[in-house]
């Protein structure tokens, strides 16, 4: 299969690159390089001995998309690309809207001029906002607690609407949790422009003394200790969800009664800020100073998945520890 991958050179895109590498598909990568170093491709290409095709630009720019379907006649996408960071997305609205969602439609009317139907979206357990319950499954209510969640749900929106009314698309919907480790090899990983974002590349850097202490946002969650609950997901299992996803998108049995399924990507196990600090030490023989500061805008409390539809219908489960989560992570660090 001849698979798009949008923003394909990121942490989430690089690995999901080398397991379509893995299974013999051809890949293209398309990314604006804003948060991702060319270098990746290089990675990507010494890891798994083969070569794939990248075009530098914007999702945004619906001709380029377009163009690029046809060149290397694309049978299906994996859309990735967009912004991510919870907190900045609070202070910067409008900008997260026009990347993720103006950038969705963009590719969206590409995919349509190219009656190219097969979709799989990479979306975000952060459509929930505050659990009603836990673990959260397919069904509980979607309630976004700040505008990256927003956008995510918007854009899942759209494509129920486009499948309800195309049946020649197939579009499957991955709520991914929280990713985090990195190739088993060493050379790619979570390595993003700028300050991090998220937990684990911060992590490292202070473990590599590039910062002096961990922020830890809230301390005083109504949790075990206080700090804020994830479902920390390993990249590389994470990356062969896709696979799963597109197994399900090119299955034979075309009388199936829906083109459009959502599914929770996560372990269905919650660990603390403070649990993952405590295992990183632990595992790799280091010691991270942190320091416990203000709860950060559009945080919540806990938020763990119900991985189970994802187990039984794609036929997908983890396979990687929290181990082997901290230890790659810092693997990477070092390589890098």
């Amino acid at each position: 299969m001849n698979v798009l991958l949008t923003g394909g050179m990121g942490y989430l895109g690089s690995h999901t690159a080398l397991s379509l590498l893995e299974q013999e598909h051809e890949v293209t990568i398309l990314d604006n390089l804003s948060n991702s170093n060319p270098s990746v491709l290089q990675c990507i290409e010494s890891i798994s001995s083969k070569q794939l095709n990248f075009v530098r630009g914007d999702v945004l720019d619906t001709a380029l998309v377009k163009n690029t379907i046809n060149q290397f006649k694309i049978d299906a996408v994996i859309h990735l690309a967009g912004l991510k960071a919870v907190g900045e997305s609070v202070l910067n609205p409008h900008q997260y809207y026009k990347n993720n969602v103006q950038g969705a439609i963009s590719l969206l009317d590409a995919m349509l001029s190219c009656n190219i139907g097969s979709l799989v979206f990479s979306s975000s357990a952060t459509v929930y906002g505050a659990p009603q319950y836990l673990p959260i499954n397919e069904e509980h209510p979607t309630n976004p607690y700040n505008p990256y969640g927003n956008s995510k749900l918007f854009i899942e929106q759209i494509l129920i609407d486009i499948a309800r009314s195309n049946k020649d698309w197939t579009i499957v919907n991955l709520r991914y949790f929280n990713p985090v480790g990195s190739h088993i090899s060493g050379l790619i990983g979570d390595n993003p422009n700028g300050i991090p974002n998220n937990l684990m590349p911060y992590i490292n850097q202070v473990a590599a003394n590039q910062r002096p202490f961990l922020n830890v946002f809230g301390g005083d969650y109504e949790t075990p200790d206080g700090t804020g609950i994830r479902d920390y997901i390993h990249v590389e299992d994470l990356s062969e969800a896709h696979l799963a996803a597109l197994n399900w998108i090119d299955d034979p049995d075309k009388n199936r009664d829906i083109n459009m399924n959502t599914f929770n990507i996560g372990t269905g196990v919650g660990y603390s800020v403070l649990d993952i600090i405590h295992a990183y030490e632990q595992i790799n023989g280091l010691k991270i100073p942190y320091k416990i500061t203000a709860r950060r805008e559009g945080d919540i409390a806990a938020c763990y998945a119900n991985p189970t539809k994802a187990n039984t219908i794609l036929g997908w489960k983890t396979s990687r520890t929290l181990e082997d989560m901290c230890g790659s992570a810092w693997n990477f660090q070092k390589n890098k």
